[in-house]
């Protein structure tokens, strides 16, 4: 039997906040450690995913933004490369730090260079004592922003009064490893681009174009909690007429060009618990993840030098009403041995958008909702080395049950989205084809019970698997498994200090794949880090 290779990067240097992994001696002495309920300080905010693996080979640092959030004024600065490293470089990685003390609520955040979206991300709430967090994220494949002096905006959209007292401080580097010896240089888009009022203007010898969409429901409506929506007559405190059925889309000159799930994503106040995500965020919470579409079929059209419109639109929303952010940043890989490549889209069909929500009333109501939606798109583009075909197909369903009783003292949600997406480039030699299936899950229930004690409990899950062949033969694959799980109860309509809050919450992030198998379990109780264990 094959024994699977450990990711040595990943797990090498791995840190706890400041300190080590918590081996089972270490567990068993912070388990005796654990406090009846929550305290004024817990531990510092931290995720189970991976840290970026770096290359052995010579860095520079540079400090893209750093500033005090109290309000919603952006902060504005300048951004120049770093000199000694070179342009070309092996790769590239922001750090994000964080602190922030007192009372704040979670707030969402970006940080453009350039125009060029490379972080989105929300904030944990703090404990009175204050806490500190940190964000990684590869930004390599915008290299061709960070080449070039550029503009730099970012924003934590924050209030700061006597209720709310906590400023987010934060401080956001890039470093650029040089590509020297055995770090080579990264493999990336030839340009990065923004639309400009709403159109995009490709180079005419694009060979490969996709569309990054930072989608996030949020704004402190209900479309931050767009899951739990449910249509008339239901009674219910969030309502969209054809109830909580989400599909982001993406159109090119009113073309439908491509179709995605949005990510259910769980901020860290939601769910009415702020005590589930003190120090475990839910999946993606910090690190936004863009949607992406391959708009490949299309680059014929936009290949001819002119703007053309691209716009992105939210299936469910009702018409004129806000609440959901997706700025759009679009890949190129370009043709170095043609001026101009031609081509045109040869195939689009679009299916049946699938929506169906059922509401049955009763001392229990309940909602049962059932979506989907396919899309195929297809084009070819004659290019200096043969005629090349892209064939997309993109297939999503969403499944949900949510269940509540009188005032919402129980409200339960139990949902799976999947999102199916295959990709196939048939040119000269045999043809390559790239599937990933993605599914995420939900089940959760809050209950408000004797004495205003309100509980949560929740499941999440992240799962992606990619595969790609080619002639038959595996080239590739990939396996994310991303799960949260959380248990809290705390006294409600009280000041913070008789609230008497307890609560545990789990994380086990496996990644594994052709390149080996990382696989990290974090768990807590009343906010003490009580297990921090690496299995591969």
């Amino acid at each position: 039997m094959r024994r699977r290779r450990t990711l040595p990067s990943l797990c090498a240097g791995f840190a706890l906040a400041a300190g080590t992994l918590l081996g089972p001696a270490a567990a068993a002495q912070a388990a005796d450690e654990v406090p009846a309920e929550f305290g004024t300080d817990w531990h510092d905010p931290l995720t189970a995913a991976p840290p970026i693996p770096k290359p052995d080979a010579k860095s520079c640092q540079v400090t893209v933004a750093e500033a005090q959030f109290k309000d919603f004024t952006p902060y504005q600065g300048a951004y120049a490369p770093p000199k000694g490293c070179g342009d070309n470089w092996s790769k590239v990685v922001l750090r994000l730090e964080g602190k922030v003390k007192g009372r704040q609520y979670d707030r969402l955040g970006y940080l453009h260079i350039g125009g060029v979206e490379v972080l989105r991300t929300s904030t944990p709430q703090p404990s009175p004592d204050g806490i500190a967090w940190q964000v990684e994220k590869d930004v390599t494949r915008y290299a061709d922003t960070l080449r070039s002096d550029q503009r730099v905006e970012m924003l934590i959209g924050n209030v700061v009064n006597d209720t709310y007292t906590g400023i987010i401080d934060v401080k956001a580097t890039l470093t650029f490893y040089a590509a020297e010896g055995r770090a080579k240089p990264a493999k990336t888009p030839d340009r990065v681009l923004t639309l400009d009022d709403g159109k995009l203007t490709t180079p005419r010898n694009s060979e490969r174009i996709v569309a990054e969409v930072y989608a996030t429901g949020s704004g402190g409506g209900c479309e931050e909690y767009w899951y739990l929506s449910v249509p008339d007559p239901a009674p219910y405190s969030c309502k969209t007429p054809d109830g909580p059925y989400r599909e982001v889309q993406i159109s090119v000159d009113g073309k439908l060009a491509g179709i995605a799930a949005p990510f259910p994503t769980v901020w860290t106040g939601g769910w009415s618990n702020p005590f589930l995500w003190y120090v475990i965020p839910g999946p993606r919470a910090f690190d936004i993840k863009p949607i992406t579409y391959d708009l490949t079929p299309f680059a014929g059209l936009l290949n001819d030098g002119r703007a053309h419109r691209v716009d992105v639109s939210v299936v469910g929303v009702p018409e004129g009403q806000t609440g959901w952010s997706t700025p759009v940043n679009v890949l190129v890989w370009q043709d170095h041995g043609a001026e101009q490549v031609t081509g045109r889209l040869t195939g689009h069909k679009v299916g049946e958008t699938a929506n169906s929500s059922k509401h049955t009333p009763g001392s229990e109501h309940r909602v049962v909702t059932e979506g989907g939606h396919r899309l195929t798109t297809a084009g070819y583009l004659d290019t200096s080395h043969g005629r090349v075909t892209t064939t997309v197909t993109r297939e999503l369903t969403a499944t949900s049950v949510h269940r509540w009783t009188e005032g919402e003292a129980m409200d339960a949600l139990d949902g799976t989205w999947t999102d199916h997406e295959t990709v196939v480039r048939d040119g000269r030699g045999p043809a390559t084809t790239t599937r990933t299936q993605r599914t995420y899950t939900m089940d959760g229930t809050t209950t408000l019970g004797a004495g205003d004690r309100l509980r949560t409990a929740i499941d999440l899950g992240d799962r992606e698997k990619t595969v790609t062949h080619q002639g038959g033969r595996r080239l590739n694959w990939a396996y994310l498994d991303d799960s949260y799980s959380g248990d809290a109860t705390y006294t409600a309509n009280v000041p913070r200090d008789q609230r008497h809050a307890v609560g545990t919450s789990r994380e086990r992030y496996r990644l594994t794949g052709d390149t080996g198998c990382y696989d990290r379990t974090l768990a807590t109780e009343q906010g003490i880090l009580t297990e921090n264990r690496l299995r591969c």
